[in-house]
């Protein structure tokens, strides 16, 4: 702001990166202080919805961002008779797991987040029905290319849990089944 200002006693300064910064009367001293007051609004390690493979952009619509994998591997095969499979899911490794996780097929469709089987011109998909807090109730979808669509009611929570990964304790984000109704 010094350089445009210096431009010449008339000139108003081009406000570009500094726009709305008011801080021009403090000391470094006090710049300082106030630098080192701020905290992280995220105190886990994980990185921010959205930003990671696997995942929905967080400007795109659904307040829940799950890869529709993740209830395909709670709910099971037709021929199947017990679901759920699985109860429990490390969100963190799926939002890491770029290979079995990826986001190159996730489209939002309105209320539905949907995952093209490219293989066989099926889909996975899902929307949220009922959501307080960190507690999710969503319908669940799998259509494998033909004719017949599965579907599944599922409530879940989304949990801390404290597990012990090459010895070390660590603490992962996890999808905790509470309830499931295949229809």
């Amino acid at each position: 702001m010094n350089a445009e200002k210096a431009k010449g006693p008339d000139s108003h300064p081009i406000l570009g990166r500094f726009h709305g910064f008011s801080a021009t009367g403090i000391t470094l001293a006090e710049f300082t202080k106030i630098i080192q007051s701020l905290h992280p609004i995220r105190t886990d390690n994980a990185p921010a919805v959205g930003s990671t493979p696997g995942l929905v952009p967080a400007a795109e619509a659904s307040p829940l961002k799950i890869h529709p994998k993740v209830f395909n591997m709670i709910d099971c095969w037709i021929s199947d008779s017990e679901s759920p499979v699985v109860t429990e899911i490390n969100l963190d490794a799926v939002e890491r797991n770029a290979n079995q996780f990826n986001g190159d097929g996730l489209k939002q469709d309105g209320d539905w987040l949907s995952y093209a089987k490219s293989d066989s011109g099926g889909f996975m998909r899902y929307r949220v029905v009922e959501s307080k807090g960190k507690h999710y109730k969503i319908e669940y979808q799998e259509n494998g290319g033909g004719t017949l669509t599965t579907s599944a009611t599922i409530e879940f929570d989304i949990e801390q849990r404290n597990i012990r990964r090459d010895g070390k304790p660590t603490t992962i984000r996890v999808v905790r089944v509470a309830s499931y109704n295949a229809k």
